[in-house]
């Protein structure tokens, strides 16, 4: 299993080099840590060599970034006129500086198409002290873009079936923007659901979890609107395999059943915070066979007065679990009660009272806060450490989906 190092840094154990494979056996073993996503191996294989390719492309404009600074030393201004020194016109330019030119009206007249118009421009930037130095650096920079370009451009592109010119980026953009994103979601959530599945896992008593959460899509912040999206993200892999688009003037509550309505549900537990407790939404993850596990707060007045005259008091503690991030120290404890079928709310079988109590270290400011939540899981089907990671898996996916709810 491969594990995220982050993952690790709030679980209490030895961590040093002799023990590391024993302690990671352990934490994978009592689910103290998700495995990361693997894709096959055609997928890694595509990825190396798609990064392999733009660190050439990197290393490429670094070198042009060299020759730019070379030829500023000599009081040139080139790329103040050209917009790409290593074009057809800059290159020209720089070879004839190699080869001894040093006429800015002579080296200005080689420039070629849309350029030509600049020549002027270009006769001033073109002034300056070009030395036998400055011929030898700028040639070994050439040099050096050459080399990469050729790297880039013959093995790389042949291994990718990149056979014909690369696309531009605005044609690709068009090509986007001509797509109907509702069906791109589905097909790449799809595309995710299935590879984002362990294939050595084997069914079991393992609880399949999918949490549903709003986020902000980044960067869409525009005339004081933000484009806001509904995500479902599985909770083993932090991968969203769905998402739909909220309308401006609405929230999040009609979303949730358009997006469900594409995924599987048979066997998947849905969790969700306390805007999508409803009982439209509780209807819809049941009819396919799915369960529900939903944060009960303020929102509905009269369902949360239910679980808080439950008696927690005769309940034992059934899970305490502690972990440790962002500067404070978090102690979690649950308690779980069977409501059928007194609880008011459809298809509800346990309840569960969840406690934080957080220490900040630098200030030692305790904070407690008690949660109510309530599940469609049977005690058979989920034990209460098995509800206790459906709510922590919960929890961790929801920074990654989710900027405010």
């Amino acid at each position: 299993m491969l594990v995220n190092p982050a993952h690790l840094k709030g679980i209490r154990g030895r961590k040093s080099d002799p023990s590391d494979a024993a302690f990671l056996a352990r934490a994978g073993a009592s689910g103290m840590v998700m495995g990361s996503f693997v894709p096959e191996r055609e997928i890694r294989e595509l990825r190396d060599l798609t990064r392999r390719r733009t660190q050439l492309i990197t290393a490429r404009g670094q070198e042009a970034q060299r020759l730019e600074k070379e030829l500023e030393d000599t009081g040139m201004k080139l790329s103040s006129v050209l917009s790409d020194i290593t074009g057809a016109s800059g290159r020209a330019i720089i070879n004839a500086l190699i080869g001894g030119e040093r006429d800015p009206q002579a080296l200005a007249d080689l420039a070629i198409r849309r350029a030509r118009s600049k020549i002027p421009a270009l006769v001033e930037a073109l002034d300056g002290t070009f030395t036998g130095h400055h011929a030898f650096m700028c040639r070994h920079y050439l040099d050096e873009i050459d080399h990469l370009a050729a790297d880039t451009d013959s093995d790389l592109r042949q291994q990718l079936g990149l056979t014909s010119s690369t696309p531009n980026a605005s044609t690709l953009g068009r090509l986007l923007a001509r797509l109907d994103g509702d069906a791109l979601d589905d097909a790449v959530g799809t595309w995710l659901a299935r590879y984002a599945a362990d294939p050595v896992d084997e069914p079991g008593d393992t609880l399949v979890g999918l949490a549903v959460d709003g986020k902000s899509v980044r960067g869409s912040r525009t005339d004081g609107t933000t484009v806001r999206l509904l995500a479902a993200a599985l909770h083993a892999c932090q991968t969203v395999i769905a998402q739909r688009q909220i309308a401006a003037k609405s929230n999040e509550i009609p979303a949730f059943a358009p997006l469900l309505d594409r995924i599987d549900l048979r066997g998947v537990v849905v969790t969700a915070d306390a805007m999508h407790t409803q009982r439209a939404h509780a209807e819809h993850v049941i009819t396919p066979d799915g369960h529900y596990l939903l944060v009960v707060k303020g929102n509905r007045k009269k369902l949360r007065k239910q679980p808080l005259r439950l008696p927690w008091k005769q309940v034992p503690l059934q899970v305490r679990t502690t972990g440790a991030g962002h500067g404070r120290r978090e102690v979690r404890r649950l308690k779980v009660c069977t409501v059928r079928p007194g609880l008011l709310f459809p298809h509800a079988v346990q309840a569960m009272e969840i406690k934080r109590r957080r220490t900040h270290r630098k200030t030692g400011k305790i904070e407690t806060k008690t949660v109510y939540a309530i599940t469609s899981l049977p005690p058979e089907q989920a034990s209460p450490t098995q509800l206790a990671e459906l709510i922590r898996n919960h929890r961790s996916v929801k920074p990654c989906t989710t900027s405010e709810t």
